[in-house]
């Protein structure tokens, strides 16, 4: 057991998808998942194993934003020795070319998080996933005919940025906005582990596109689910 985590031993897979919402990790342990058992509800965020085309994956809320998804995947990388993770959320579309409920599978994350200042002052780390998680999604959402884009995202602290900082990494060609991206590819480095974001295009912030729901966000992003299991089973 871990801090955040109430799970024993052996009760998480090696490979873990991370919605935000918890709600979002029920919504897919009950739908795309046989044999499910919740190992988690402390704090009401929710962790569940099951199986998946044969095998064993587990799906685990994280909460929104970098700090709180930090405290997630650090306990899950360290103490539960998960050795694939990808992220599934929302993000906003900061490409026009890039349209509500299109797929970005990032490959990149720039950010603006002290999380980042904190660990190498100076310096500045460049977050980036697994090329062959990338790889593997990316053909994959070709083979489901899904509209997909690769590129990088903006993994903002800031939900409500009266600065509009986002601009600045839009116009050197990042193409979504979201929040957690960037500290989940540092940790995976940190460790030596896998990791990917899948996000699926909830609002633009350069067209006028009609915003999804909260509840559509949680339960009707089935294409960004099927796309990161079908990626994460495969060797």
């Amino acid at each position: 057991m871990s801090t955040h985590i109430n799970a024993p031993e052996g009760a998480i897979a090696d490979k873990v998808l991370l919605p935000g919402d918890p709600l979002r990790a029920k919504f897919i342990a009950e739908n795309f998942l046989e044999d499910v058992k919740c190992y988690n509800e402390v704090r009401g965020m929710f962790g569940f194993t099951g199986i998946y085309k044969g095998q064993k994956v587990s799906v685990q809320g994280t909460g929104m934003g970098q700090p709180s998804m930090a405290i997630y995947v650090q306990e899950l990388f360290q103490f539960y020795n998960v050795q694939k993770a990808i992220r599934i959320g929302t993000c906003g579309s900061t490409n026009k070319d890039v349209h509500v409920r299109d797929l970005i599978i990032a490959n990149g994350a720039c950010t603006d998080s002290s999380l980042q200042t904190n660990r190498f002052g100076y310096l500045h780390y460049s977050p980036v996933p697994d090329f062959l998680l990338l790889d593997k999604a990316y053909h994959r959402a070709k083979e489901l005919g899904f509209n997909t884009h690769v590129g990088p995202v903006i993994s903002t602290d800031r939900f409500y940025d009266d600065n509009d900082n986002w601009k600045k990494f839009a116009k050197y060609g990042a193409i979504g906005i979201e929040m957690e991206a960037a500290e989940l590819f540092t940790l995976a480095a940190q460790f030596n582990r896998k990791a990917l974001a899948i996000c699926t295009v909830s609002d633009s912030m350069v067209a006028d596109e009609p915003e999804t729901t909260a509840e559509e966000r949680q339960t009707t992003f089935k294409e960004m689910m099927l796309l990161a299991l079908d990626t994460i089973i495969e060797n």
